[in-house]
């Protein structure tokens, strides 16, 4: 199993928080937050997609408004999943809303192959870190990150919250939808690192958020 770690050369950052939607503050961008759920059962909409459909070289990862499916963009290109009966359903547009999106736009990437003894989540973790640190990336600021490779397998998950369930927890939320599982595929994931946003856009035992 090959993969190639991603990490952002050039970042531009954004935010919806002005009227101006190509504004650019000073860090990475997140509307929302997994605590919402857990603690507040909050699953409404935070942000519109809409307010990023013009903006370049855009990545964002998050949750559909009252957690019925997941979102994923990759430069300015949006993947949307939901379940609909016993189907997938597809939508490549911006006309969703979102109860959690973590975003940057990104345009330029560097590439590093990871070596064969990252074995584990938590080592690809520390890996991470490690090499944006090489790299001069500001580790105590969150940013985004790629993974490239072929897998060998890889089980998903899309969210489809049940209306009206007020009781969150994490592992209801990995289980409650539709899953499946793929091989031998060559796929593109992406992530954002921070040790500074657990119950934010990570969950508490982890510093990455990635799909």
């Amino acid at each position: 199993m090959k993969y190639v770690l991603i990490l952002f050369a050039c970042c531009t950052v954004l935010s919806c928080q002005t009227s101006n939607k190509n504004s650019v503050p000073n860090k990475v961008g997140y509307n929302g937050a997994l605590k919402n759920f857990m603690h507040d059962a909050d699953v409404s909409a935070k942000v519109d997609l809409d307010d990023f459909k013009n903006i370049p070289n855009f990545y964002a990862l998050g949750a559909l408004e009252n957690l019925k499916g997941e979102i994923q963009i990759f430069n300015s290109e949006p993947f949307i999943t939901s379940v609909e009966g016993n189907s997938l359903k597809f939508d490549k547009t911006f006309t969703k809303k979102a109860s959690l999106l973590v975003y940057a736009s990104v345009k330029e990437w560097d590439s590093i192959l990871i070596p064969k003894n990252i074995k584990s989540y938590e080592h690809l973790e520390s890996y991470i870190e490690k090499v944006a640190d090489e790299k001069g990336i500001n580790t105590n600021e969150p940013f985004p990150f790629l993974l490239e490779g072929l897998i060998n397998s890889f089980d998903w998950h899309v969210i489809n919250w049940r209306d009206g369930d007020t009781i969150h927890s994490h592992k209801k939320h990995k289980s409650v939808g539709m899953r499946g599982s793929m091989n031998n595929r060559n796929v593109e994931m992406l992530g954002f690192y921070s040790n500074a946003h657990q119950t934010i856009f990570t969950h508490s035992n982890t510093n990455a958020y990635s799909c």
